[in-house]
Protein backbone atom coordinates (compact mmCIF):
# COMPACT_ATOMS: atom_id res chain seq x y z
CA UNK A 1 0.00 0.00 0.00
CA UNK A 2 1.76 3.46 -1.13
CA UNK A 3 0.43 6.55 0.48
CA UNK A 4 1.56 10.35 -0.34
CA UNK A 5 1.15 12.28 2.21
CA UNK A 6 0.92 16.54 1.49
CA UNK A 7 1.02 19.34 3.44
CA UNK A 8 -0.30 22.48 0.78
CA UNK A 9 -1.23 25.51 0.88
CA UNK A 10 0.14 25.83 4.31
CA UNK A 11 3.13 27.07 6.69
CA UNK A 12 6.75 24.46 5.28
CA UNK A 13 4.64 22.71 2.70
CA UNK A 14 6.19 19.14 1.88
CA UNK A 15 5.48 15.67 0.85
CA UNK A 16 6.17 12.00 2.46
CA UNK A 17 5.55 8.64 0.54
CA UNK A 18 4.43 5.11 3.36
CA UNK A 19 4.89 2.40 1.83
CA UNK A 20 3.55 -0.53 3.61
CA UNK A 21 3.63 1.04 6.80
CA UNK A 22 7.44 2.44 6.44
CA UNK A 23 8.40 5.92 5.97
CA UNK A 24 10.57 5.90 3.16
CA UNK A 25 10.82 9.10 2.32
CA UNK A 26 10.31 12.53 3.45
CA UNK A 27 11.06 16.53 2.72
CA UNK A 28 9.85 19.82 3.09
CA UNK A 29 9.40 21.84 -0.48
CA UNK A 30 11.79 25.28 0.74
CA UNK A 31 14.67 22.72 0.67
CA UNK A 32 14.39 22.89 -2.68
CA UNK A 33 12.82 26.11 -3.88
CA UNK A 34 15.39 27.66 -1.37
CA UNK A 35 12.11 29.95 -0.39
CA UNK A 36 12.02 29.85 3.51
CA UNK A 37 8.43 28.10 4.82
CA UNK A 38 7.12 27.93 1.35
CA UNK A 39 4.04 27.44 1.27
CA UNK A 40 3.42 26.45 -2.38
CA UNK A 41 2.20 22.86 -3.78
CA UNK A 42 5.41 20.72 -3.11
CA UNK A 43 5.86 19.57 -6.17
CA UNK A 44 9.72 19.04 -5.79
CA UNK A 45 8.96 17.54 -2.73
CA UNK A 46 6.32 14.88 -3.75
CA UNK A 47 8.80 14.08 -7.30
CA UNK A 48 11.78 13.44 -4.54
CA UNK A 49 9.52 11.20 -2.47
CA UNK A 50 8.13 9.25 -5.15
CA UNK A 51 11.62 8.90 -7.21
CA UNK A 52 13.19 7.90 -3.66
CA UNK A 53 10.63 4.86 -3.36
CA UNK A 54 11.03 3.94 -6.96
CA UNK A 55 7.09 4.81 -7.46
CA UNK A 56 4.95 6.36 -10.00
CA UNK A 57 2.55 8.26 -9.42
CA UNK A 58 -0.03 5.68 -11.14
CA UNK A 59 1.49 3.37 -8.27
CA UNK A 60 0.10 5.41 -4.99
CA UNK A 61 -3.04 3.91 -3.97
CA UNK A 62 -4.09 6.97 -1.63
CA UNK A 63 -3.62 10.70 -1.45
CA UNK A 64 -3.60 11.90 2.36
CA UNK A 65 -3.95 15.68 2.37
CA UNK A 66 -3.13 17.39 6.45
CA UNK A 67 -5.98 19.72 6.58
CA UNK A 68 -10.24 19.20 5.95
CA UNK A 69 -12.06 21.37 4.71
CA UNK A 70 -15.24 20.43 6.20
CA UNK A 71 -13.89 20.23 9.65
CA UNK A 72 -15.28 22.80 11.92
CA UNK A 73 -17.70 23.53 9.43
CA UNK A 74 -20.50 25.82 11.44
CA UNK A 75 -17.87 27.78 13.37
CA UNK A 76 -15.99 28.56 10.03
CA UNK A 77 -19.51 29.80 8.29
CA UNK A 78 -20.44 31.84 11.61
CA UNK A 79 -16.72 33.18 11.52
CA UNK A 80 -17.03 34.24 7.87
CA UNK A 81 -20.76 36.08 7.74
CA UNK A 82 -20.66 37.24 11.30
CA UNK A 83 -17.55 38.99 11.90
CA UNK A 84 -16.10 41.99 9.94
CA UNK A 85 -13.05 40.08 9.94
CA UNK A 86 -14.41 36.92 8.65
CA UNK A 87 -16.20 39.20 5.65
CA UNK A 88 -12.90 40.35 4.31
CA UNK A 89 -11.32 37.15 4.50
CA UNK A 90 -13.93 34.99 3.14
CA UNK A 91 -12.54 35.05 -0.70
CA UNK A 92 -9.00 34.03 0.68
CA UNK A 93 -9.95 31.13 2.89
CA UNK A 94 -12.28 29.94 -0.04
CA UNK A 95 -9.31 30.43 -2.88
CA UNK A 96 -7.53 28.09 -0.61
CA UNK A 97 -9.78 25.37 0.57
CA UNK A 98 -10.38 25.54 -3.60
CA UNK A 99 -7.25 24.62 -4.32
CA UNK A 100 -6.94 21.98 -1.80
CA UNK A 101 -9.94 20.51 -3.69
CA UNK A 102 -8.03 20.59 -6.57
CA UNK A 103 -5.00 18.97 -5.36
CA UNK A 104 -4.88 15.56 -6.86
CA UNK A 105 -5.86 17.68 -10.75
CA UNK A 106 -2.77 19.86 -9.19
CA UNK A 107 -0.30 17.12 -8.30
CA UNK A 108 -1.01 15.00 -11.70
CA UNK A 109 -0.90 18.33 -14.22
CA UNK A 110 2.84 19.37 -12.03
CA UNK A 111 3.94 15.79 -12.85
CA UNK A 112 3.05 15.66 -16.04
CA UNK A 113 0.49 12.57 -15.58
CA UNK A 114 -2.80 12.08 -17.32
CA UNK A 115 -5.37 12.44 -14.48
CA UNK A 116 -6.81 9.05 -15.75
CA UNK A 117 -3.71 7.39 -14.97
CA UNK A 118 -3.71 8.80 -11.35
CA UNK A 119 -6.58 6.29 -9.59
CA UNK A 120 -6.01 7.46 -5.87
CA UNK A 121 -8.53 8.33 -2.98
CA UNK A 122 -7.95 11.31 -1.31
CA UNK A 123 -8.39 11.92 1.92
CA UNK A 124 -8.53 15.14 4.21
CA UNK A 125 -7.11 14.54 7.67
CA UNK A 126 -7.56 17.16 9.84
CA UNK A 127 -4.63 19.61 10.80
CA UNK A 128 -3.98 18.43 14.69
CA UNK A 129 -5.34 14.69 14.03
CA UNK A 130 -2.01 15.05 11.17
CA UNK A 131 0.08 16.28 13.97
CA UNK A 132 -1.01 13.99 16.36
CA UNK A 133 -0.54 11.02 14.08
CA UNK A 134 3.16 12.26 13.13
CA UNK A 135 4.25 11.62 16.77
CA UNK A 136 2.35 8.37 17.69
CA UNK A 137 1.69 6.51 15.13
CA UNK A 138 5.65 6.50 14.64
CA UNK A 139 7.38 6.74 18.20
CA UNK A 140 8.08 3.48 19.75
CA UNK A 141 4.74 3.36 21.91
CA UNK A 142 2.18 0.51 22.63
CA UNK A 143 0.10 3.35 23.85
CA UNK A 144 0.46 6.93 24.99
CA UNK A 145 -1.01 10.43 25.93
CA UNK A 146 -0.89 12.90 22.73
CA UNK A 147 -0.87 16.61 22.67
CA UNK A 148 -0.66 19.04 19.71
CA UNK A 149 -0.05 22.57 20.23
CA UNK A 150 0.02 25.43 17.87
CA UNK A 151 -1.33 28.63 15.93
CA UNK A 152 -4.54 27.02 14.14
CA UNK A 153 -5.00 24.36 11.66
CA UNK A 154 -8.73 23.76 10.10
CA UNK A 155 -9.84 26.09 13.18
CA UNK A 156 -8.29 24.41 16.17
CA UNK A 157 -5.25 25.39 18.14
CA UNK A 158 -4.91 21.92 20.51
CA UNK A 159 -6.00 18.48 20.28
CA UNK A 160 -5.57 16.04 23.12
CA UNK A 161 -6.00 12.28 23.57
CA UNK A 162 -4.73 8.73 24.09
CA UNK A 163 -2.75 6.87 21.14
CA UNK A 164 -3.14 2.86 21.25
CA UNK A 165 -1.65 0.19 19.25
CA UNK A 166 -2.94 1.83 15.93
CA UNK A 167 -5.77 4.39 17.18
CA UNK A 168 -5.65 7.48 17.91
CA UNK A 169 -9.11 8.28 20.56
CA UNK A 170 -9.01 12.19 20.84
CA UNK A 171 -11.14 13.22 24.10
CA UNK A 172 -10.60 17.01 23.49
CA UNK A 173 -9.22 19.86 21.52
CA UNK A 174 -9.20 24.25 22.00
CA UNK A 175 -10.84 26.01 19.21
CA UNK A 176 -10.96 28.99 17.40
CA UNK A 177 -9.72 32.58 18.64
CA UNK A 178 -8.32 30.56 21.54
CA UNK A 179 -4.40 29.61 20.76
CA UNK A 180 -1.15 29.54 23.05
CA UNK A 181 0.66 29.67 19.45
CA UNK A 182 -1.28 32.74 18.42
CA UNK A 183 -0.05 33.90 21.98
CA UNK A 184 3.33 33.29 21.33
CA UNK A 185 3.77 34.51 17.98
CA UNK A 186 2.02 37.73 18.67
CA UNK A 187 4.04 38.98 21.62
CA UNK A 188 6.80 37.72 19.10
CA UNK A 189 5.96 40.36 17.03
CA UNK A 190 4.83 43.04 19.51
CA UNK A 191 8.73 42.64 20.55
CA UNK A 192 9.97 43.63 16.88
CA UNK A 193 10.21 39.82 15.56
CA UNK A 194 7.67 39.88 12.73
CA UNK A 195 8.78 37.31 9.71
CA UNK A 196 7.19 33.40 9.93
CA UNK A 197 8.87 31.51 12.38
CA UNK A 198 10.74 33.91 14.93
CA UNK A 199 9.22 32.45 17.75
CA UNK A 200 12.21 30.45 18.15
CA UNK A 201 14.72 33.94 18.35
CA UNK A 202 12.69 34.86 21.25
CA UNK A 203 12.69 31.77 23.06
CA UNK A 204 16.97 32.29 23.15
CA UNK A 205 16.11 35.52 24.23
CA UNK A 206 14.23 35.16 26.73
CA UNK A 207 16.98 33.81 28.92
CA UNK A 208 18.68 36.99 29.21
CA UNK A 209 15.81 38.53 30.68
CA UNK A 210 14.01 37.78 34.03
CA UNK A 211 9.97 37.40 34.06
CA UNK A 212 8.92 40.75 35.48
CA UNK A 213 6.19 40.85 33.80
CA UNK A 214 4.98 37.09 34.56
CA UNK A 215 1.83 38.62 36.16
CA UNK A 216 1.20 40.52 32.98
CA UNK A 217 1.35 37.36 31.26
CA UNK A 218 -0.84 35.57 33.23
CA UNK A 219 -3.59 38.16 32.37
CA UNK A 220 -2.79 37.52 28.74
CA UNK A 221 -3.63 33.86 28.88
CA UNK A 222 -5.89 32.13 31.48
CA UNK A 223 -5.65 28.30 32.07
CA UNK A 224 -7.47 25.47 34.20
CA UNK A 225 -6.84 21.87 33.74
CA UNK A 226 -6.33 21.12 30.36
CA UNK A 227 -8.26 24.31 28.61
CA UNK A 228 -6.33 27.82 28.45
CA UNK A 229 -7.96 31.06 27.10
CA UNK A 230 -6.72 34.40 25.53
CA UNK A 231 -7.72 37.49 27.06
CA UNK A 232 -8.79 38.70 23.64
CA UNK A 233 -8.93 42.17 24.52
CA UNK A 234 -4.79 41.94 23.34
CA UNK A 235 -5.64 40.57 20.49
CA UNK A 236 -6.70 41.13 16.82
CA UNK A 237 -6.94 38.07 15.19
CA UNK A 238 -10.86 37.30 16.16
CA UNK A 239 -12.00 40.86 15.40
CA UNK A 240 -10.07 42.46 12.38
CA UNK A 241 -8.70 38.44 11.39
CA UNK A 242 -5.10 39.21 10.02
CA UNK A 243 -3.47 38.95 6.59
CA UNK A 244 -2.18 35.64 5.61
CA UNK A 245 -0.44 34.52 2.25
CA UNK A 246 -0.32 30.53 1.92
CA UNK A 247 -0.44 30.31 -1.64
CA UNK A 248 2.80 30.03 -2.36
CA UNK A 249 6.40 31.67 -0.89
CA UNK A 250 7.43 32.49 2.67
CA UNK A 251 4.12 32.58 4.22
CA UNK A 252 3.43 36.54 5.81
CA UNK A 253 1.72 37.40 8.31
CA UNK A 254 0.14 40.68 9.45
CA UNK A 255 -0.16 42.00 13.22
CA UNK A 256 -1.74 39.21 15.80
CA UNK A 257 -1.44 41.73 18.90
CA UNK A 258 -3.73 44.48 19.52
CA UNK A 259 -3.75 48.05 21.23
CA UNK A 260 -4.76 46.67 24.74
CA UNK A 261 -0.97 45.18 24.58
CA UNK A 262 0.35 48.41 24.29
CA UNK A 263 -1.47 49.63 27.01
CA UNK A 264 -0.60 46.14 28.94
CA UNK A 265 3.18 45.93 28.49
CA UNK A 266 3.67 49.56 27.07
CA UNK A 267 4.97 50.71 23.59
CA UNK A 268 5.73 47.80 21.07
CA UNK A 269 9.05 47.46 19.30
CA UNK A 270 8.65 48.37 16.14
CA UNK A 271 10.99 46.22 14.51
CA UNK A 272 14.55 45.06 14.34
CA UNK A 273 16.26 48.23 13.90
CA UNK A 274 15.74 49.59 17.61
CA UNK A 275 18.00 48.42 20.21
CA UNK A 276 17.14 45.52 22.44
CA UNK A 277 16.36 46.85 26.29
CA UNK A 278 16.21 45.02 29.10
CA UNK A 279 11.98 45.68 29.06
CA UNK A 280 12.18 43.64 25.81
CA UNK A 281 14.08 40.93 27.03
CA UNK A 282 12.21 40.88 30.06
CA UNK A 283 9.08 40.57 27.98
CA UNK A 284 10.24 37.35 26.38
CA UNK A 285 11.79 35.88 29.79
CA UNK A 286 8.27 36.30 31.01
CA UNK A 287 6.64 35.61 27.42
CA UNK A 288 8.54 32.18 27.55
CA UNK A 289 7.65 31.51 31.62
CA UNK A 290 4.11 31.83 31.06
CA UNK A 291 4.21 29.27 27.98
CA UNK A 292 5.78 26.72 30.12
CA UNK A 293 3.21 27.31 33.10
CA UNK A 294 0.19 27.20 30.62
CA UNK A 295 1.84 23.57 28.77
CA UNK A 296 3.13 22.08 32.39
CA UNK A 297 -0.32 22.56 33.50
CA UNK A 298 -2.23 20.60 30.93
CA UNK A 299 0.08 17.89 31.18
CA UNK A 300 -0.32 17.16 34.55
CA UNK A 301 -3.73 17.28 33.83
CA UNK A 302 -3.41 15.02 30.98
CA UNK A 303 -1.29 12.90 32.94
CA UNK A 304 -4.07 12.53 35.75
CA UNK A 305 -6.61 11.74 33.08
CA UNK A 306 -4.73 9.00 31.21
CA UNK A 307 -2.93 7.72 33.85
CA UNK A 308 -0.19 6.98 31.14
CA UNK A 309 3.89 7.78 31.68
CA UNK A 310 4.34 7.68 27.87
CA UNK A 311 3.64 11.44 26.32
CA UNK A 312 3.75 12.07 22.04
CA UNK A 313 4.02 15.86 21.79
CA UNK A 314 3.36 17.76 18.44
CA UNK A 315 2.47 21.12 16.84
CA UNK A 316 4.60 23.75 16.33
CA UNK A 317 5.12 24.66 20.08
CA UNK A 318 6.29 21.07 20.47
CA UNK A 319 9.99 22.63 19.31
CA UNK A 320 9.88 24.68 21.76
CA UNK A 321 12.69 22.30 23.81
CA UNK A 322 12.68 24.98 26.65
CA UNK A 323 9.51 24.37 27.66
CA UNK A 324 10.16 20.42 26.66
CA UNK A 325 13.56 20.04 28.53
CA UNK A 326 10.81 20.44 31.95
CA UNK A 327 8.79 18.19 31.47
CA UNK A 328 10.32 15.42 33.54
CA UNK A 329 10.81 17.87 36.54
CA UNK A 330 7.60 19.12 36.53
CA UNK A 331 5.01 16.73 35.35
CA UNK A 332 4.72 12.84 36.13
CA UNK A 333 5.45 11.79 32.45
CA UNK A 334 8.75 9.09 32.15
CA UNK A 335 9.31 9.18 28.15
CA UNK A 336 8.69 11.79 25.88
CA UNK A 337 8.75 11.45 22.25
CA UNK A 338 8.63 14.25 20.10
CA UNK A 339 9.60 14.19 15.92
CA UNK A 340 12.07 16.16 14.41
CA UNK A 341 8.93 17.83 12.36
CA UNK A 342 6.96 18.68 14.61
CA UNK A 343 5.93 21.82 13.04
CA UNK A 344 3.63 21.70 10.14
CA UNK A 345 6.20 20.13 8.18
CA UNK A 346 5.70 16.75 9.76
CA UNK A 347 2.11 16.56 8.89
CA UNK A 348 2.42 15.20 5.58
CA UNK A 349 3.45 12.20 7.37
CA UNK A 350 0.97 12.54 9.91
CA UNK A 351 -1.74 12.89 7.48
CA UNK A 352 0.04 9.25 5.56
CA UNK A 353 0.39 7.78 9.21
CA UNK A 354 -3.34 8.36 9.64
CA UNK A 355 -4.93 7.19 7.14
CA UNK A 356 -2.50 4.18 7.16
CA UNK A 357 -2.85 3.13 10.89
CA UNK A 358 -6.48 5.21 11.76
CA UNK A 359 -8.45 4.46 8.34
CA UNK A 360 -6.94 1.52 7.03
CA UNK A 361 -6.53 -0.51 10.39
CA UNK A 362 -3.14 -0.77 9.12
CA UNK A 363 -0.27 -2.40 11.83
CA UNK A 364 2.43 -0.45 13.52
CA UNK A 365 6.02 -1.66 12.29
CA UNK A 366 7.93 1.74 11.89
CA UNK A 367 9.83 3.48 14.54
CA UNK A 368 11.40 6.89 13.15
CA UNK A 369 14.19 6.78 15.41
CA UNK A 370 16.47 9.00 13.10
CA UNK A 371 15.64 11.91 11.19
CA UNK A 372 17.38 11.39 7.51
CA UNK A 373 14.51 11.05 5.08
CA UNK A 374 15.69 13.45 2.43
CA UNK A 375 17.68 13.69 -0.65
CA UNK A 376 21.57 11.93 -0.57
CA UNK A 377 24.08 12.51 -3.12
CA UNK A 378 26.17 9.92 -4.76
CA UNK A 379 30.42 10.22 -4.62
CA UNK A 380 30.05 11.14 -8.20
CA UNK A 381 27.63 13.69 -7.30
CA UNK A 382 30.01 15.53 -4.88
CA UNK A 383 32.91 15.43 -7.17
CA UNK A 384 31.39 17.04 -9.86
CA UNK A 385 30.12 19.89 -7.54
CA UNK A 386 33.67 20.43 -6.37
CA UNK A 387 35.04 20.24 -9.51
CA UNK A 388 32.46 22.71 -11.49
CA UNK A 389 33.16 24.79 -8.14
CA UNK A 390 36.92 25.20 -8.76
CA UNK A 391 37.99 23.47 -5.77
CA UNK A 392 40.59 21.80 -4.64
CA UNK A 393 39.87 18.19 -2.97
CA UNK A 394 41.02 14.93 -2.03
CA UNK A 395 39.52 11.46 -1.28
CA UNK A 396 41.69 10.20 1.72
CA UNK A 397 40.45 6.64 3.40
CA UNK A 398 37.11 7.12 5.45
CA UNK A 399 38.91 6.85 8.92
CA UNK A 400 41.98 9.07 7.57
CA UNK A 401 38.81 11.98 6.72
CA UNK A 402 37.04 11.48 10.56
CA UNK A 403 40.35 11.60 11.91
CA UNK A 404 41.74 14.90 10.04
CA UNK A 405 38.08 16.59 10.67
CA UNK A 406 38.60 15.86 14.49
CA UNK A 407 42.39 16.96 13.65
CA UNK A 408 40.92 20.60 12.04
CA UNK A 409 37.77 21.22 14.82
CA UNK A 410 40.01 20.19 17.73
CA UNK A 411 42.88 23.32 16.17
CA UNK A 412 39.67 25.67 16.37
CA UNK A 413 38.91 25.12 12.29
CA UNK A 414 35.11 25.54 11.50
CA UNK A 415 33.96 22.45 9.61
CA UNK A 416 31.20 22.26 7.43
CA UNK A 417 29.80 18.64 6.99
CA UNK A 418 27.85 17.43 4.34
CA UNK A 419 27.10 13.45 4.63
CA UNK A 420 24.07 11.55 3.87
CA UNK A 421 20.48 12.09 3.49
CA UNK A 422 19.36 15.32 4.58
CA UNK A 423 17.44 15.98 7.64
CA UNK A 424 13.76 16.21 7.82
CA UNK A 425 12.85 19.37 10.50
CA UNK A 426 14.09 22.50 11.21
CA UNK A 427 16.65 21.35 12.57
CA UNK A 428 20.44 20.05 11.31
CA UNK A 429 21.20 16.70 13.14
CA UNK A 430 24.81 15.93 11.80
CA UNK A 431 24.54 15.34 8.20
CA UNK A 432 23.77 18.83 7.00
CA UNK A 433 25.77 21.02 9.58
CA UNK A 434 28.49 23.39 10.49
CA UNK A 435 30.62 22.11 13.15
CA UNK A 436 32.78 23.65 15.62
CA UNK A 437 34.83 23.21 18.73
CA UNK A 438 32.38 23.68 21.93
CA UNK A 439 35.57 24.12 24.36
CA UNK A 440 36.36 27.72 23.08
CA UNK A 441 34.68 30.56 24.64
CA UNK A 442 34.78 32.78 21.53
CA UNK A 443 33.20 30.53 19.15
CA UNK A 444 30.00 31.86 19.09
CA UNK A 445 31.04 35.25 18.13
CA UNK A 446 33.61 33.53 15.77
CA UNK A 447 30.79 31.79 13.98
CA UNK A 448 28.11 34.40 13.57
CA UNK A 449 30.81 37.10 12.82
CA UNK A 450 32.60 34.15 9.89
CA UNK A 451 29.28 32.57 8.70
CA UNK A 452 25.78 32.66 10.15
CA UNK A 453 25.64 36.66 10.81
CA UNK A 454 22.34 36.21 13.77
CA UNK A 455 21.78 37.76 16.48
CA UNK A 456 24.20 37.09 19.43
CA UNK A 457 21.49 35.74 21.95
CA UNK A 458 20.78 32.77 19.91
CA UNK A 459 22.88 29.81 20.94
CA UNK A 460 23.95 27.39 18.81
CA UNK A 461 23.15 23.29 20.06
CA UNK A 462 25.88 20.54 21.63
CA UNK A 463 25.88 17.16 19.69
CA UNK A 464 26.76 14.54 22.40
CA UNK A 465 27.45 10.80 22.57
CA UNK A 466 24.41 9.60 23.73
CA UNK A 467 26.34 7.35 26.40
CA UNK A 468 27.84 10.38 27.84
CA UNK A 469 24.61 12.72 28.29
CA UNK A 470 24.38 12.36 31.91
CA UNK A 471 27.87 13.02 32.55
CA UNK A 472 27.44 16.32 31.16
CA UNK A 473 23.60 16.90 31.37
CA UNK A 474 21.82 17.39 34.36
CA UNK A 475 19.12 14.78 33.04
CA UNK A 476 19.53 11.63 30.67
CA UNK A 477 16.95 10.91 28.73
CA UNK A 478 18.02 10.96 25.03
CA UNK A 479 17.22 14.03 22.55
CA UNK A 480 18.20 12.09 18.96
CA UNK A 481 16.40 15.47 17.38
CA UNK A 482 17.21 18.31 19.57
CA UNK A 483 13.86 18.91 20.93
CA UNK A 484 15.03 18.87 24.74
CA UNK A 485 17.12 21.56 26.75
CA UNK A 486 18.79 20.58 29.63
CA UNK A 487 21.08 22.70 32.07
CA UNK A 488 25.09 21.46 31.88
CA UNK A 489 26.33 20.41 34.54
CA UNK A 490 28.05 22.94 36.64
CA UNK A 491 31.46 20.97 36.94
CA UNK A 492 31.26 20.93 33.03
CA UNK A 493 30.48 24.75 32.50
CA UNK A 494 33.76 25.56 31.83
CA UNK A 495 34.68 22.47 29.29
CA UNK A 496 31.75 23.37 26.61
CA UNK A 497 30.96 27.29 26.91
CA UNK A 498 30.38 27.77 23.24
CA UNK A 499 27.10 25.63 22.67
CA UNK A 500 25.96 26.62 26.71
CA UNK A 501 23.50 29.38 27.06
CA UNK A 502 23.90 32.26 29.00
CA UNK A 503 21.42 30.17 31.51
CA UNK A 504 24.07 27.63 31.21
CA UNK A 505 21.60 25.28 29.29
CA UNK A 506 21.89 23.49 26.13
CA UNK A 507 19.83 22.86 23.99
CA UNK A 508 21.45 18.94 22.83
CA UNK A 509 21.50 16.23 19.98
CA UNK A 510 22.25 13.18 21.47
CA UNK A 511 24.11 10.93 19.21
CA UNK A 512 23.73 7.05 18.70
CA UNK A 513 26.18 5.08 16.50
CA UNK A 514 23.09 2.89 14.69
CA UNK A 515 21.30 6.31 13.85
CA UNK A 516 24.09 8.15 12.14
CA UNK A 517 27.10 6.07 12.01
CA UNK A 518 29.88 8.72 10.53
CA UNK A 519 28.87 11.66 13.11
CA UNK A 520 29.21 9.36 15.79
CA UNK A 521 32.25 8.48 14.84
CA UNK A 522 33.60 12.03 14.44
CA UNK A 523 32.51 12.68 17.96
CA UNK A 524 34.47 9.54 19.15
CA UNK A 525 37.53 10.67 17.53
CA UNK A 526 37.24 14.71 18.41
CA UNK A 527 36.73 12.82 22.14
CA UNK A 528 40.06 10.62 21.79
CA UNK A 529 41.88 14.07 21.09
CA UNK A 530 40.37 16.14 23.86
CA UNK A 531 38.28 14.19 26.15
CA UNK A 532 34.82 15.85 25.48
CA UNK A 533 32.14 13.75 23.87
CA UNK A 534 30.93 17.03 22.55
CA UNK A 535 30.21 18.97 18.90
CA UNK A 536 29.39 22.74 18.68
CA UNK A 537 26.35 21.78 16.14
CA UNK A 538 24.40 24.73 13.82
CA UNK A 539 22.99 24.47 10.41
CA UNK A 540 24.80 24.50 7.12
CA UNK A 541 23.35 27.73 5.46
CA UNK A 542 23.39 31.44 5.75
CA UNK A 543 19.77 32.89 6.81
CA UNK A 544 18.69 30.55 3.51
CA UNK A 545 16.94 27.03 3.89
CA UNK A 546 19.50 24.40 5.26
CA UNK A 547 21.62 23.26 1.96
CA UNK A 548 20.03 20.41 0.09
CA UNK A 549 22.63 19.63 -2.57
CA UNK A 550 26.41 19.48 -2.91
CA UNK A 551 26.25 22.49 -5.13
CA UNK A 552 24.52 24.37 -2.19
CA UNK A 553 27.23 23.19 0.24
CA UNK A 554 30.25 24.29 -2.14
CA UNK A 555 28.87 27.69 -3.05
CA UNK A 556 27.87 28.26 1.38
CA UNK A 557 31.50 27.25 1.77
CA UNK A 558 33.01 29.76 -0.38
CA UNK A 559 31.15 32.84 -0.28
CA UNK A 560 31.63 32.18 3.76
CA UNK A 561 34.18 31.96 6.07
CA UNK A 562 34.80 28.58 6.61
CA UNK A 563 37.75 27.02 7.03
CA UNK A 564 37.00 23.18 5.84
CA UNK A 565 34.51 21.36 3.82
CA UNK A 566 33.77 17.13 3.99
CA UNK A 567 31.41 16.47 1.23
CA UNK A 568 30.51 13.14 1.18
CA UNK A 569 34.27 11.13 1.06
CA UNK A 570 35.73 14.26 -0.03
CA UNK A 571 37.75 16.73 2.14
CA UNK A 572 38.57 20.41 1.29
CA UNK A 573 40.57 22.87 3.09
CA UNK A 574 40.05 27.07 2.23
CA UNK A 575 43.13 27.48 0.56
CA UNK A 576 42.01 24.91 -2.23
CA UNK A 577 38.75 26.77 -3.11
CA UNK A 578 39.24 29.42 -5.46
CA UNK A 579 37.15 33.01 -4.49
CA UNK A 580 34.15 33.65 -5.80
CA UNK A 581 33.53 36.24 -8.32
CA UNK A 582 32.89 39.34 -7.32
Amino acid sequence: MNILGINAYHGDASAAVVVDGELVAAAEEERFTRVKHDTAFPLQAVAYCLETANLRLSDVNHIALSRDPWAMLAGRIAFAVGTRAGRRMAPERASNIGSLLRAKRTVAEGLNVPQSDLKAKVHFVGHHRAHLASTFFVSPFERAAVLSIDGFGDMVSSMWGVGEGGRLNVMGQIGFPHSLGIYYTAITQYLGFPKYGDEYKVMGLASYGEPEYLEEMRKVVHVKGLTYKLALNYFRHHRDGTSMTWAGGSPELGPLWGPGLVSHLGPARADGSEPLEDRHRNIASSLQRRLEEVELTMLRELHARTGLDDLCLAGGVALNCVANGKIFEETPFKRLYVQPAAHDGGTSLGAAFFVHNQMLDGKRSYVMDNAYLGPEFSPSACRQALENGGVKHRQPSIPELIDKTAEALAAGKIVGWFQGRMELGPRALGNRSILADPRRTDMQEILNARIKHREPFRPFAPSILEEATGDYFDQSHPSPFMTLTYRVRPEKLDEIPAPTHVDGTGRLQTVRRDQNERYYDLIKAFQARTRVPVLLNTSFNENEPICCTPEEAVETFRRTKMDVLVLGDFYVEKDGAAPLPT
